[in-house]
């Protein structure tokens, strides 16, 4: 997926209100980005942290830049923006690119299911059972080549894994996707000491049949596009 419109480099001066920062552009003028991220940013909101930004002419938006990208200025890029797994996501599924998801005709974002829930995809084929996607962020890296989830607590995920668990126990497939939005990691696993009941909540929803599939992402300033998947870490005992 490509950018929308050319990404510009900036420098951040403080991200607050958790969607909100100021910039340093080039030229020496401050500007306000929206920030589409609603976790901790843990390592990836430091004063003077070099970022990119995409600007937008919309009338309808407040403000005219959107942080996308945190550069670490080593080759290596970090994508902020939580919603953008979604969107890679529903075109690499339509294009049959995720092989263990590839035998799938009919993909349906959104769909309601559980108890006042949505799944961000419901894939369909009339000769397989229906495959229940829910897609995950993840952009924590505290160990090098190790990237984890969460970066704060999430009860939010945490009921998000019950319900898939009750959809697996139904003899459908239930996918857990994480898509690490960083390109600086080979390998996944549950951040348990930030919280510990979303990691559980994980041991038991694989106990009940969810699948854990984990991608790791090509970024750069001109987009965002799927590459291979990654290992998932085991808890050790």
């Amino acid at each position: 997926m490509r950018f929308q419109t050319e990404l510009v480099p900036a420098r951040l001066i403080r991200r607050y209100k958790r969607f909100l920062a100021d910039c340093t552009l080039e030229d020496g003028r401050e500007v306000v980005a929206h920030c589409a991220n609603p976790g901790s940013m843990k390592g990836l909101a430091d004063p003077g942290m070099r970022i990119w930004l995409e600007p937008n002419d919309d009338p309808k938006k407040k403000l005219k830049y959107g942080w996308r990208l945190v550069d670490h200025e080593n080759g290596h890029f970090t994508g902020v923006d939580t919603s953008l797994p979604n969107r890679v996501l529903r075109a690499a599924l339509m294009a049959r690119e995720v092989p263990p998801l590839a035998n799938y005709n009919t993909v349906r974002p959104e769909v309601k299911y559980g108890e006042n829930s949505r799944v961000d995809f419901l894939l369909t084929e009339p000769s397989l059972p229906d495959a229940y996607v829910e897609v995950k962020s993840v952009t924590l890296n505290r160990t090098p080549g190790l990237a984890e989830f969460p970066d704060s607590v999430t009860a939010r995920g945490a009921k998000h894994l019950a319900e898939l668990a009750k959809v697996a126990r139904q003899g459908h497939r239930a996918v857990l996707l994480y898509l690490v939005q960083r390109t600086d990691c080979s390998e996944v696993a549950m951040a348990s000491d930030i919280d510990p009941t979303y990691a559980a909540a994980h041991a038991a929803a694989t106990s009940a049949g969810v699948e854990t599939l984990c991608i790791g992402t090509y970024i750069d300033p001109q987009g965002i596009s799927l590459s291979s998947p990654l290992a998932l870490r085991r808890p050790r005992g």
